[in-house]
């Protein structure tokens, strides 16, 4: 299960997204307004594998993480997610059942408002993680 203050950032990051600008001082600074991540969709986080929610809970946990590339900075060289400075972001892996190596599937987090980024497909597409569904 998520910490509360991890559901509340969340929370109010999903609404800032939902109706255009940015979260107030309450969801401790907002990274962007709605129309710079159009390409990130969002995913109930009852709907995520049963991975992820192991992957969310060792990130609640501080670890440890099965793999040394997992809490590294995350580059967002793709430039999907809003834009943020260095180190703003971190990836962790989502274990692939059957997969021989990391697979394509992680999590990505943000630091200050403790959003939480699902992607299947390495990088291609990503989903805001909503907790309220």
């Amino acid at each position: 299960m998520r910490t509360p203050t991890r559901l509340l950032g969340t929370s109010a990051l999903a609404a800032a997204l939902l109706f255009g600008g940015t979260a107030t001082a309450a969801s401790a600074a907002a990274p962007a307004s709605a129309g710079s991540i159009a390409a990130v969709g969002d995913i109930c986080y009852s709907a995520l594998p049963a991975e992820a929610h192991d992957t969310l809970d060792l990130i609640d946990q501080g670890g440890p993480y099965p793999y040394p590339q997992d809490g590294t900075v995350f580059q967002n060289r793709e430039g999907l997610l809003p834009s943020q400075s260095s180190g703003y972001y971190h990836e962790y892996t989502v274990e692939t059942p059957g997969s021989d190596d990391r697979g394509a599937r992680r999590i990505v987090t943000g630091n200050s408002t403790d959003e939480d980024y699902y992607t299947a497909d390495h990088y291609e597409s990503f989903d805001l993680v909503d907790y309220d569904c």
